[in-house]
C-alpha cells in the first residue's frame, strides 16, 4: 500500500449533507483491506525501485469505477438506484494514481429505468459525483492534459469523466456536445448490446458503424472527446477505428488469442488501433482476462493479456483499465447479469474467483502492476511508458 495522499484530510462522499436526512444512508464496503494484501515477494531494492516509480511517474488508469459499493450485495441495485454512488476518496488516497477515467457506475445507475443506459440517469449519476468531487479538495476533475499535469506537480489525482457507450444519446447528436460542456472526455460506441451507433460485441451479428455512428465520431473528433471501443463488435471497433480522425482506444479489455470470449478483442482489432496511433488498457475485472496458464482470474493471468500484447503492438500502444470498484465486484456482476449478458460462448471452462487476486480494487491495482514489471524485469522507460506515459501521449493527440 502507498503513504497516504498529503491532500486527503479524511473526507468521504456527501459530508457536506446529513446522511440519513438529505440522501439514503447504505453500510459501505471497507475500501483498504476488504482481501488480504498480495505478495509479489520483492526484495528490499526492488520495493524501493517500484515506490519511486510510482512517486516520479504518472500513474494512470484508463478505466475504473471508483466509487464504494454497500457491505451487503443485496443493496447494490437499490444503492444504484439513487443515483448517489460515492467516491471511494480514502481508497484513492492510497491508490498512487496521478489520473483515472472515472465511468461512474452509470449503466448501473438505474434510477428511472431497471434497463440502464437512460439520459437522466446518466447526468444523475454524473451530477451527483461532480457535484461532491467540488466540495473536497484532493480530486480534482480533469478537463485537458495540463489538468493532469497540474495535479501530479500538486500532489492531487485528476478524475477523467468519462461513459462507457452512447446509448442514452439515442439520435440527439447535439447530446455529446453537452456531454463535453459537462465535463466528460471519454465516451464509449456500444456497450455489449447495439445501439444507434454501432454494433455491441453480445450481438449474434454486428452491423458495423452505422451513419449516425460515423456523424457521432465525427461530431467526438471536432469536440476532441475520446472514443472508446472496448464493448463494440469486432467490425464495428474496426470502422470505429478506421472513421476516426485520431487515435481511439481500447480501454479495458484483453487479447481473444489469449482467452477466446468476446469480451476480449481479437489481434486484428488491437493491432488496427495501434497502427492508427491507439493503445489498448488491460482490464481486470472478474472472469475476463483469464489464461489457459492462470485460470484462476489474478494478476497472473492479467498479464499474460500484457505480455500478448507488447509482443503484438510494441510497448507504446498498452497502458491498464482495470475497470475495478471498492467492494464486491463479482456481486455487481451477479445483480445485473440479466442487464448486460456478455456473450462468453467459447471459452475454456475456468473456476469463479471471489475477487481478482492482485488487481481487486483501484487501491492496490498501480502499486501491484508496478510490483509485477519490476520483478519481471522490464526497465523503467517502459514501465513509465505503461504505466501512464502512452496514455498522456495519445491524450495530447485526442483533446
Amino acid at each position: 500500500m502507498h503513504p497516504v495522499s498529503p491532500r486527503y484530510d479524511g473526507y468521504t462522499a456527501y459530508d457536506y449533507l446529513e446522511a440519513g436526512t438529505d440522501y439514503q444512508h447504505f453500510d459501505l464496503a471497507p475500501q483498504l483491506g476488504r482481501v488480504p494484501a498480495y505478495d509479489l515477494a520483492l526484495d528490499a531494492d526492488q520495493q524501493a525501485r517500484v515506490a519511486r516509480l510510482m512517486a516520479e511517474e504518472i500513474v494512470f488508469s484508463l478505466h475504473e469505477h471508483a466509487v464504494v459499493l454497500p457491505e451487503d450485495a443485496t443493496e447494490i441495485r437499490r444503492y444504484n438506484r439513487t443515483g448517489r454512488q460515492r467516491t471511494g476518496y480514502e481508497g484513492l488516497a492510497h491508490s498512487g494514481l496521478t489520473a483515472v477515467i472515472d465511468n461512474f457506475m452509470a449503466g448501473a445507475s438505474c434510477v428511472t429505468s431497471q434497463n440502464g443506459w437512460k439520459w437522466d440517469d446518466m447526468i444523475y449519476a454524473l451530477g451527483f459525483r461532480l457535484a461532491d468531487l467540488a466540495k473536497q479538495d484532493m480530486v480534482v476533475h480533469a478537463l485537458t492534459v495540463d489538468d493532469i499535469l497540474r495535479a501530479k506537480g500538486e500532489g492531487r489525482i485528476a478524475l477523467v469523466a468519462g461513459f462507457e457507450c452512447a446509448t442514452m444519446i439515442e439520435n440527439e447528436l447535439d447530446r455529446i456536445d453537452m456531454l463535453y460542456g459537462f465535463g466528460v472526455r471519454q465516451l464509449g460506441i456500444a456497450y455489449s448490446q447495439s445501439n444507434m451507433l454501432g454494433g455491441g460485441l453480445s450481438e449474434r451479428n454486428d452491423g458495423g458503424l452505422t451513419n449516425f455512428g460515423r456523424r457521432a465520431v465525427e461530431r467526438m473528433n471536432k469536440l476532441g472527446m475520446l472514443i472508446d471501443i472496448s464493448h463494440s463488435g469486432d467490425r464495428t471497433c474496426l470502422e470505429v477505428i478506421e472513421h476516426s480522425a485520431v487515435p481511439v482506444m481500447i480501454t479495458h479489455a484483453g487479447a481473444r488469442a489469449v482467452w477466446p470470449t468476446a469480451r476480449m478483442k481479437p489481434d486484428e482489432v488491437i493491432t488496427a488501433c495501434a497502427d492508427r496511433g491507439g493503445l489498448i488498457g488491460l482490464e481486470a475485472a472478474p472472469h475476463t482476462t483469464i489464461s489457459p496458464a492462470h485460470p484462476e482470474h489474478s494478476i497472473a493471468s492479467v498479464m499474460d493479456h500484457f505480455e500478448h500484447c507488447v509482443d503484438l503492438v510494441g510497448i507504446d500502444h498498452v497502458a491498464f483499465g482495470p475497470d475495478t470498484m471498492f467492494g464486491d465486484h463479482v456481486a455487481v456482476h451477479h445483480a445485473y447479469a440479466s442487464n448486460y449478458a456478455q456473450r462468453q460462448e467459447g471459452g475454456p471452462a475456468h473456476p469463479e474467483v471471489e475477487y481478482v487476486a492482485g488487481l481487486e480494487n483501484p487501491a492496490e491495482n498501480f502499486g501491484n502492476i508496478a510490483a509485477w514489471l519490476v520483478k519481471h524485469g522490464y526497465s523503467d522507460a517502459d514501465i513509465s511508458k505503461v504505466l501512464g506515459g502512452n496514455v498522456m501521449r495519445v491524450l495530447g493527440e485526442v483533446w
